[in-house]
């Protein structure tokens, strides 16, 4: 998923959707861009909280207890249809944050010797950047002698893919994240492509398992039914303001955590779409979910409910925000479970009457 980023920012701001999926506001976002704990309740009675971001250990990720070691050569078929057969797994460069996450996860973390701008976390942070805002440089990937690349259908532009792979390098490309169902069928993927199916297996079961057990924490609502939260993409500095609708990346996430998608109950089909006045009235959500970065460039929660329309749906006007760290919110992968967590934590806060 890649979200649009301002020309001032580019580089620095994690998970994004790309522009070209944001076809409602392609002439106007052109104008002004270059391309990508305590938390607040949906409950009506509670007291009004501001925002939070997910635990700071969100900014690292959890290795299994024991290093795999690759089971090499393996021939595996890319999601571009084209059979891959990989030899060695001592260099690798995965091109988008969630597929470092799953790399580093796995174990395999010293084997990579380059990230993507979108790759947030601790253990990845000292890598050297191969891509251009969102855009790899198969200039940069290929000095660094890779010999596996992995990329997913969002990655580009396919001239750089296919340079990459012209040069002879084994590169896989694996189907995006989309929805929860796609953690356990990514972190296969890769495993099979780094020759460590067995790790695969058990980091599998690992994340479905706590999954599962954050889904356990949700409180029974004895009143008032689902909390509705609408996904909010913000980037002030750009004046860029949307409102997700069934395709933003957040439905899944929300439904997981026990919610309704504002957005998408209210008939928004598409990713993303402009928030307007009466889009928010319609949505009329308990609760907004925000990326914590796009939440700090609108000036935080006071900044957030001056937009128009958020002050007058229930969440702006009892000041009920939900903020998760942009580089893990959308990533479907082995530290979804914590974002789960997170979430759960700020839509039904101790002593809220949702529990």
């Amino acid at each position: 998923m890649r979200f649009p980023q301002n020309s001032v920012t580019a580089g620095r701001e994690e998970g994004r959707p790309h522009i070209a999926r944001l076809g409602v506001l392609a002439a106007a976002v052109a104008l002004s861009l270059a391309l990508t704990g305590c938390g607040a309740s949906a409950d009506p009675a509670a007291e009004p909280a501001g925002a939070a971001t997910a635990s700071a250990a969100a900014d690292r990720v959890e290795p299994l207890a024991t290093a795999p070691r690759p089971q090499l050569p393996v021939t595996v078929k890319s999601a571009d249809g084209i059979a891959v057969t990989i030899t060695s797994a001592d260099r690798i460069v995965p091109l988008t944050g969630s597929l470092s996450e799953i790399v580093f996860t796995l174990g395999l973390g010293g084997q990579v010797v380059a990230r993507d701008i979108t790759a947030t976390f601790e253990q990845a942070e000292k890598l050297p950047v191969v891509t251009r805002a969102h855009d790899v440089s198969a200039e940069s990937v290929l000095s660094l002698k890779p010999t596996l690349v992995l990329a997913d259908t969002t990655t580009g532009p396919a001239e750089a893919i296919n340079q990459i792979r012209d040069a002879g390098i084994a590169l896989v490309v694996v189907e995006p994240a989309k929805e929860l169902a796609d953690v356990g069928r990514r972190i296969t993927a890769v495993a099979g492509a780094l020759g460590v199916k067995s790790a695969g297996d058990e980091l599998r079961t690992r994340t479905e398992s706590r999954i599962g057990a954050a889904q356990r924490t949700i409180p029974a609502r004895r009143e008032g039914g689902k909390p509705r939260v609408a996904f909010l993409y913000l980037r002030g500095s750009a004046s860029v303001y949307l409102l997700g609708g069934r395709e933003s990346g957040a439905s899944s996430l929300l439904e997981a955590a026990g919610a309704v998608d504002a957005g998408k109950a209210s008939g928004l089909t598409k990713d993303f779409t402009a928030i307007t006045s009466e889009a928010l009235a319609e949505a009329a959500p308990d609760a907004i979910l925000v990326m914590s970065k796009g939440l700090d460039s609108v000036g935080g929660v006071d900044g957030l409910v001056k937009i128009p329309g958020v002050a007058q749906t229930p969440a702006g006007m009892d000041r009920r925000i939900v903020s998760i760290d942009d580089g893990v919110l959308l990533n479907y992968g082995p530290r979804t479970d914590r974002v789960l967590a997170g979430l759960v934590d700020q839509l039904y806060p101790k002593g809220g009457r949702g529990k």
